[in-house]
Formats: structure tokens, C-alpha cells, sequence
């Protein structure tokens, strides 16, 4: 926020994991969002802290097993995984809110149209954008590259649906126009 503030020319581009973001960051993230800041947050949900252990991260699911809930992330003490998206994009200074996935091909090339038109909306002073990006963790998950894929697949995007969870006017004109 403050860069934007201070050099207004300038392209801003936040890259924050689901313990950033949804976790440590969630005031910060919410009320750039509610302000309608014009900068862009790429935020990449593993459902866990791939950095820092493979805690149970805001994001974990439900009977998910990391180093912090060796059980599985049990609802009844820990609550329910945060959906950071849906959140943003009930707030009146968000302009485009989508989450897409990294899991295969088809994906990653939706995910980097997405990133594109969240700058073109910052470049355009249309307000705050955030691409939420569903990704794996196949260290920290304790997987082969491959079954985690599968796991995601199956398991995060049926909790964290993909899609546009907010798209104004100004921002689908955009997209038509490519």
C-alpha cells in the first residue's frame, strides 16, 4: 500500500502464501481490500506453512495431517479453513477476486490470464485484484510430486471452488478485450 501511495505510476504485486495472507496479514489484506487499494496479491493457498515446518496453516482441511495436527485438522477445536476469496470479495473496494489453480497444464495457463487481467485492472486504477492460486506442497503433505497433484485435485479444489468471485463491470470489459 504505502509503495502505491507514495509512486501512484507505479505496478505493485504482493506474492503471499495462505499463512501470510490469511493468517499473520488477514487485518492487512482485508482492509487494503476494503480500501480499494490499486494493487495486485497473488496468493498461493498449499493449505499448509510450506516454509516453516508444514504447520497447520488458516487454510489446512479438515482431517488434513501436518508436523502441528499429526491427526488431521480436527473442525471441532481448530475450526474450519479459511476462504480468503469469498471473504475479499464481499468487500466493496474489490474489483476482481478469482482463485485458479497450478495443479496441471490448463490451469497454469488460466492462473497466468488471471494474473494478467488482475495488472491490467491495477494499470486501469480499477481498485484491489487478487488471483488466489491452489498449489501443492508435496515436501511439507509428505507426498510424491504426482500424488499430490491427485490429492488436490480431489481434495482442495472441491473445498476451495476455482473460479470469478468477483468480477465488476470494468474488469469484465477488460477481459473481453483481451
Amino acid at each position: 500500500t504505502g509503495i502505491k501511495r507514495v509512486r501512484p505510476g507505479s505496478v505493485v504485486v504482493t506474492y503471499q502464501g495462505d499463512g501470510d495472507l490469511a493468517a499473520i496479514g488477514t487485518a492487512e489484506i482485508i482492509h487494503a481490500a476494503n480500501r480499494g487499494e490499486r494493487i495486485t496479491t497473488i496468493f498461493v493457498n498449499n493449505a499448509i506453512y510450506g516454509m516453516t515446518g508444514g504447520q497447520m496453516a488458516p487454510t489446512t482441511l479438515p482431517g488434513q495431517v501436518t508436523s502441528s495436527c499429526p491427526f488431521g485438522r480436527d473442525v471441532d477445536n481448530a475450526g474450519f479453513p479459511i476462504r480468503m476469496s469469498e471473504i475479499l470479495a464481499g468487500l466493496p473496494g474489490a474489483v476482481y477476486i478469482t482463485r485458479t489453480q497450478a495443479l496441471d497444464p490448463g490451469g497454469t495457463r488460466k492462473t497466468k490470464k488471471a494474473i494478467k487481467l488482475a495488472i491490467q485492472s491495477q494499470l486501469a486504477g480499477l481498485g484491489f485484484s487478487m488471483v488466489e492460486v491452489l498449489a501443492t506442497c508435496n515436501t511439507n503433505w509428505r507426498m510424491d510430486p504426482l500424488e499430490a497433484i491427485q490429492w488436490a485435485k480431489t481434495n482442495m479444489v472441491s473445498y476451495f471452488e476455482l473460479g470469478d468471485k468477483k468480477i465488476t463491470d470494468e474488469v469484465a470489459a477488460l477481459k473481453t478485450r483481451g
